[in-house]
C-alpha cells in the first residue's frame, strides 16, 4: 500500500475518534456519601466501616467508626469493589446464591454479601459504597443512606 493511500485512509478515521466525557467521584463527594451513611449507622447505634471507591474500584475514602471490628475494613472495600465490577448491588448476588445459583460463588472478585451499592449516573458507574460491621440488612440500610446522598450530587 502506498504511503499516500495509507494516509488518505487513516486521517479520516483519526478525525472521527473522540475522547469520552464522564463524571467522576471527588473526595468531597465521597466524604458526603460516607457522612450520610455514618449518620444512619449512628442513628441506629451501629458501628460500621464505610468505603467509597471510584469507577475502577480504587479506594477514595474509608471510615472506620469507633469499636468496629477490623475485619470489616477489608470486607467493606470488597463489597464496594464487587458493586463496581458487576454494576449491581451485592445483595443481588447474595439473593441469587440463596436461590441456588451456587456457581456465582466461583466468580472472581465477587463478595456476594449485602452492603455494596454501585453509584450510577444513568448507565455509567461512577463508583460504589461498601459497608460492613453489622448484619447484612443493616449494612445494606447504611449503604442505601449513603447512596441517597450520591443521587443528589451534581
Amino acid at each position: 500500500m502506498s504511503k499516500a493511500l495509507f494516509v488518505a485512509v487513516l486521517i479520516p478515521l483519526m478525525a472521527e475518534a473522540q475522547l469520552a466525557t464522564k463524571k467522576a467521584l471527588t473526595l468531597e463527594a465521597a466524604k458526603q456519601i460516607a457522612a450520610a451513611a455514618e449518620a444512619e449507622a449512628k442513628k441506629n447505634n451501629w458501628t460500621m466501616v464505610i468505603a467509597v471507591v471510584d469507577d475502577g474500584g480504587h479506594l477514595i475514602y474509608l471510615e472506620r467508626m469507633d469499636s468496629t471490628q477490623i475485619g470489616s475494613v477489608e470486607v467493606a472495600q470488597e463489597k464496594a469493589m464487587t458493586a463496581v465490577r458487576f454494576k449491581r448491588p451485592t445483595k443481588s448476588l447474595e439473593d441469587n446464591i440463596a436461590s441456588g445459583r451456587q456457581a456465582l460463588l466461583k466468580l472472581p472478585g465477587a463478595t456476594p454479601i449485602e452492603g455494596g451499592l454501585p453509584i450510577m449516573n444513568g448507565s455509567e458507574v461512577l463508583g460504589a459504597i461498601g459497608v460492613s460491621g453489622g448484619t447484612s440488612p443493616q449494612d445494606g440500610q447504611v449503604a442505601a443512606a449513603g447512596l441517597a446522598v450520591a443521587s443528589k450530587l451534581k
